[in-house]
């Protein structure tokens, strides 16, 4: 039986093309992609790694992009936090493995915000499972065993910029990768954490209604700390194994 996506293949370009030709271009954050949130003794040690989002694209600096907002959540309870951001615009999964991990420094925690790029280019959610595996693989191998969250795949669905079906067809995708990146969370010091889709308000949304604003990254950057701070909590167990 011929797929919906096949059949649709013809009206499925026309739209891309049209998002393509008609969505604004943002530009990436401004300003320096390292910094440090002050606060008591010695600072955690942040590096956020992936696509467009990591780039701050939708936001006027990295302070109010994800990694900022991050560190700022992070520093709550009072300590400092040292953090850096490794984001390439259109990047995929592959892509940050190779062209953005050797940049890396030293680090306490790495987040991982990838997924759009790999659903966009239409990989499979095998592949895109073993791109992120070589990428844990590998950054572990350069800065030592250290905790990784993985941001969940953004559910493409929710995405103001997309028509139907172009939407409905990438959100399928999107869910589809992520649930297969989720599964990595079977590895020691590895938490996966799903985006949901209730947090996709059209009113967080740039002007390109496709990346985050402002108010998107600190309400991702507030789930993301959560789960960034008890991870942190249970290193010495985890590493020990």
């Amino acid at each position: 039986m011929i797929s919906r996506a096949v059949m649709l293949a013809p009206i499925l370009l026309a739209q891309a093309v049209r998002v393509r030709r008609t969505t604004p271009r943002l530009p990436a954050a401004a300003g320096p992609v390292s910094g440090l949130v002050a606060g008591e003794g010695r600072p955690v040690r942040l590096a956020v790694l992936g696509e467009s989002t990591v780039d701050g694209v939708g936001a006027a600096t990295h302070a109010e992009a994800l990694t900022g907002r991050l560190a700022d959540e992070l520093a709550r309870d009072g300590g400092a936090v040292a953090w850096q951001a490794l984001g390439k615009t259109g990047a995929n999964a592959r892509v940050v493995r190779e062209e953005l991990l050797p940049l890396l420094e030293p680090a306490d925690l790495v987040v991982i915000a990838l997924g759009v790029n790999d659903t966009i280019e239409l990989h499979s959610a095998t592949r895109y499972r073993r791109d992120l595996l070589d990428l844990i693989v590998s950054l572990r191998r350069r800065i030592g065993r250290i905790p990784v969250v993985l941001a969940g795949v953004p559910p493409m669905g929710r995405f103001p910029a997309l028509p139907r079906p172009l939407r409905d067809v990438l959100g399928a995708r999107s869910a589809a990768l992520d649930a297969s990146a989720a599964r990595l969370s079977s590895l020691p010091g590895v938490v996966h954490v799903p985006m949901p889709a209730a947090m996709l308000d059209p009113a967080t949304f740039a002007e390109d209604r496709f990346h985050p604003g402002p108010e998107g990254y600190r309400r991702w950057a507030e789930q993301l700390a959560d789960v960034s701070r008890q991870l942190l909590s249970d290193t010495n167990r985890w590493q020990k194994r």
